[in-house]
């Protein structure tokens, strides 16, 4: 029960569920789609009254978060793009720019559901501005991954030390 805690006495604080269990998904607008006359449809009756697009995708770990890194470094990392829906799908990373030092290398091509591609966030740490930042600047970028149904946003924060 929601209104109890493990031990059996009442909760002090309202229980927070993850977006997940919300029906929502952070950081991603849905398409305005065409209908695809050459996709496959599910047409049987327990998906019928879902209202949750067929294909769609979630990102583990929602957030990039890389820390300290030094200057002039290249450091990696993987995010997993996983198909939760009940077609296959595809999507596309629009590339950042290269200012920001980041790039993304994954393998293109149609996700089945239920399986999951690997996406490898690369960055070479590199300060932009000249002046005076007492030591560390922070880079933020979002990237943009381009699906069927909706446009997904990963966060990658780091602070480069200088």
């Amino acid at each position: 029960s929601l209104l109890v805690n493990a031990a059996g006495q009442p909760r002090r604080e309202k229980v927070r569920l993850p977006s997940s269990l919300q029906g929502r998904k952070p950081n991603s607008i849905p398409n305005k789609k065409i209908e695809d006359p050459v996709a496959g449809k599910v047409n049987t009756s327990s998906l019928a009254t879902r209202s949750q697009h067929l294909s769609s995708f979630h990102l583990i770990p929602p957030r990039v978060m890389l820390g300290v890194l030094k200057e002039g470094s290249t450091y990696a990392t993987t995010v997993i793009l996983k198909n939760v829906g009940v077609n296959f799908s595809r999507f596309r990373v629009k590339q950042p720019p290269p200012h920001t030092g980041l790039r993304v290398m994954y393998t293109p091509g149609p996700v089945a559901a239920g399986l999951q591609v690997e996406l490898e966030i690369e960055i070479f740490a590199m300060v932009i501005g000249g002046e005076d930042t007492g030591g560390l600047e922070e880079i933020s970028h979002d990237i943009e991954i381009l699906t069927e149904t909706e446009t997904l946003f990963l966060p990658v924060t780091a602070n480069i030390l200088c």
